[in-house]
């Protein structure tokens, strides 16, 4: 039977007390420090006979098995968010949501937001997270609001709460002023949190770990780079059947990341993929590794099969046990709750706006005891996925603004 870290431990200790007072406990430990199998041991400890773990899909399995390992008898029912309207005897003890950041949307709460708060709002909460605000302070709002005992309580909605906690301002965008939200005052939310937060580093837990990256250039073909070009001239690019229309900034942005990795959605709504070359260049650079490949769009998996066939699974479980030499995963549903500690490398077929994905994803093989990663990003000469890593490194998301100063750079130089 596996056991608990000595801080794991302690923090299970000080996470029993606040549950028992506040009825919320939020877990910020970074990722690999073991909130899973701590967030169990407090559920334990807090005397719960049924627990409903709430997480992502491809992450029931490893937290079944950190049950199972750790030795906990309680009952327990491990489910992902899109099927909580399945749950129909809502008498658990406890409720532990995983990757709680992603209740976080403001002005308006989600779908999924709104339905846990409905189902469960009356039940003690254990929230999990390495990343509570990845974008802006604002994003405490909605996760702490899912709680009837939220320290925000006094506050209706959202609005409301910005008149205290935001500093507003306003913009114009498409010739209409819209009031912005972002600015959440971080000393003035956070002090209002502290109390039933708990975090933790992966410095702390004694990692030595280092995460090596490094970018391949690959030429993409001859007609990819004419598409590019004319649909940056003309916006459009008409073939016999399909139209690739770029009639506005953010549709030209949308094609020309998608192009450059050799694939495209046409304005009728069908997708085609028009260029392994990346594909390629990743099957000849990495024949002999198992690597974990992370994709953008969902035509880039088309394209994946297209050249891997069967040497390429979309199951963890697969991968793990060593049926398959390669997986391809999503970028936003493969960079929260999974493990790529199997791989060999980390390898970035393609790049997402989002400055989240890009310090989460790159992070999936890391464990306690693994001293040393290295994450291949794979772009094509020329392209834009250059000027999106360029953003998100620094944490910024690549914006629809940032690229309409890239475009118009390029386009008068």
């Amino acid at each position: 039977m596996k056991q608990l870290r000595g801080y794991q431990i302690d923090i299970a200790e000080k996470a029993t007390y606040t549950l028992l007072n506040h009825n919320i406990v939020y877990l910020a430990m970074e990722v690999r420090t073991g909130k899973t199998s701590t967030s169990l041991e407090i559920a334990n400890r807090f005397g719960a006979k049924k627990v409903l773990f709430l997480t992502k899909k491809k992450a029931i399995g490893s937290i079944l098995d950190d049950y199972k390992e750790f030795g906990h008898t309680y009952h327990i029912d491990v489910i992902n968010d899109e099927s909580m309207h399945k749950i129909t005897s809502n008498d658990y003890d406890v409720v532990i949501h995983d990757e709680h950041h992603r209740f976080g949307a403001f002005p308006k709460p989600g779908l999924y937001t709104k339905m846990f708060k409905k189902m469960f709002g009356h039940l003690p909460m254990i929230f999990l997270s390495g990343t509570p605000c990845p974008e802006s302070y604002s994003q405490m709002y909605h996760q702490f609001w899912v709680s009837d005992h939220s320290p925000f309580r006094e506050y209706k909605n959202f609005y409301r709460w910005a008149d205290d906690y935001v500093t507003k301002f306003d913009r114009v965008i498409n010739g209409f002023k819209v009031t912005e939200y972002s600015n959440g005052i971080e000393l003035k939310i956070m002090s209002n949190v502290a109390h039933l937060m708990i975090s933790f580093t992966q410095q702390q837990s004694g990692f030595e770990t280092s995460i090596e990256e490094e970018v391949l250039y690959v030429e993409m073909s001859d007609k990819t780079k004419m598409i590019v070009k004319k649909l940056e001239r003309d916006l459009v690019v008409e073939g016999k059947e399909e139209v690739i229309l770029a009639d506005t900034p953010v549709k030209l942005m949308q094609k020309v990341h998608q192009l450059c990795s050799g694939t495209v959605k046409f304005e009728s709504g069908n997708s085609m993929v028009i260029d392994t070359t990346k594909v390629e260049f990743i099957m000849s650079q990495f024949a002999t590794s198992r690597i974990g490949i992370f994709y953008k769009f969902k035509a880039e998996l088309k394209a994946l099969k297209q050249v891997y066939g069967n040497q390429l699974t979309e199951s963890l479980e697969e991968f793990d046990a060593g049926k398959c030499q390669v997986i391809a995963l999503q970028i936003v549903s493969g960079r929260e709750g999974i493990s790529l500690k199997n791989a060999d490398y980390v390898v970035f077929y393609n790049i997402d706006f989002s400055a989240t994905s890009y310090w989460q994803a790159r992070d999936r093989m890391t464990t306690m005891d693994r001293k040393f990663n290295k994450v291949y990003w794979i772009f094509s000469v020329g392209g834009i996925e250059d000027k999106i890593y360029k953003a998100v490194k620094s944490k910024r998301n690549y914006t629809l603004n940032i690229f309409k100063k890239d475009y118009e750079q390029s386009t008068t130089n």
